[in-house]
């Protein structure tokens, strides 16, 4: 790790610590938006990490945001700092302007496809998108759609729109947006091609909930290596009884495995063949957040799921965020896929990553 990425490290971490705790995270399932928390991100530059200066970004590299998502993840941060940086980045790289207002973009799943007709002060706009993470909280959407021009994306401002509330198990918002005929004068649209965008958004997206996931557990083996350690039972800690330290060594060893996990979907990035990775992680992070929930929950006990507590916020997510961008049945589904394209001899290939090398035979 660079000697940068460890001040961008220390910097979110401090402004997490600060700014996302635990009354700050209770608030937000009730409504209330963590205004302090976002303004500290960006005053702190954090929002167009990844984006050249040229762009009008703060450079920086991918692996630096994801970094950021990681501890989003950790603190349960109720911001959309993954669904700006997600928009942020398919504007840059399609050269359009960035912006540094607060983003989201429609579900992948969960939309039904918007739809763009010329009018003679600008375009007309039909669509529904549900689960939109914070959008009664956005200014503007991302969103996929078809006009006379083809397949397109569009930045839409959010003040025109219906916003039915709704929030996922963590609490965190998820909401449906709708609009009904809307008349933009002021709308941009950019000539895309829709399974291309598609995919980019659904891969960049699994990545981004992997790494906060991967945040997420390791919150949890803390919490649960806190717990064990504070509480006596029979006159011992708890972590001094045997079958207490079976499951703190199932808790390190799952939150480990999907911290490398995440690491390799991390790396692959941007590689046209980054799939399986991608899909690997994710579903190995899925299965280990059912785990590490399970078996905290179990440690923690009945105080874990009260109010008073920090153990459900990042176990809530874990099960909402497993569902985002690709269930265990989705990312299944792509390796199977996989598999069967695969010519004899070439599974060992596919598992290791190394290539198999011809040998000649001598005679």
């Amino acid at each position: 790790m660079s000697e940068m990425q460890e001040l961008i490290i220390e910097t979110v971490e401090k402004i997490m610590e600060k700014y996302s705790t635990k009354e700050v995270i209770n608030d937000s399932e009730q409504g209330k938006w963590a205004s302090e928390l976002w303004n500290q991100i960006v005053e702190n530059g954090m929002l167009t990490i990844a984006i050249s200066e040229e762009q009008g970004g703060n450079g920086g590299d991918f692996s630096d945001a994801f970094n950021i998502l990681r501890l989003a993840g950790k603190y349960s941060a109720p911001i959309p700092l993954a669904e700006t940086y997600l928009v942020n980045w398919l504007l840059a790289e399609l050269g359009e302007p960035i912006s540094d207002e607060i983003l989201t973009i429609s579900s992948c799943d969960d939309s039904v496809p918007f739809k763009f007709t010329r009018d003679v002060q600008g375009w007309v706009v039909s669509g529904r998108a549900e689960n939109v993470p914070w959008a009664r909280y956005a200014n503007k959407i991302l969103v996929a759609g078809e006009s006379s021009e083809g397949s397109v994306l569009s930045v839409l401002p959010l003040e025109r729109a219906i916003i039915n509330h709704g929030h996922n198990m963590a609490g965190e918002a998820r909401d449906e947006v709708v609009f009904e005929n809307v008349l933009l004068d002021k709308c941009e649209l950019i000539n895309i091609s829709h399974s291309k965008q598609i995919e980019k958004i659904y891969k960049t997206g699994s990545i981004a909930r992997c790494v906060m996931m991967a945040g997420a557990l390791e919150n949890v083996l803390n919490i649960v290596t806190q717990h064990t350690s504070e509480r006596s039972q029979f006159g011992r800690p708890l972590h001094r009884f045997q079958a207490i330290q079976h499951h703190i060594a199932l808790v390190a060893s799952e939150s480990a495995a999907s911290s490398m996990a995440a690491d390799c979907a991390v790396q692959s990035f941007g590689n046209s063949a980054d799939t399986k990775e991608i899909a690997l992680a994710k579903i190995r992070i899925n299965e280990a957040a059912g785990k590490v929930a399970s078996i905290a929950h179990q440690v923690v006990a009945a105080i874990g799921f009260t109010y008073e507590h920090t153990l459900h916020h990042s176990s809530r997510r874990l099960w909402s965020w497993r569902e985002e961008y690709g269930n265990d049945t989705k990312w299944a589904e792509e390796v199977t896929k996989d598999l069967l394209r695969l010519e004899k001899d070439e599974l060992w290939s596919y598992i290791t990553g190394v290539k198999r090398q011809k040998v000649e035979s001598f005679r």
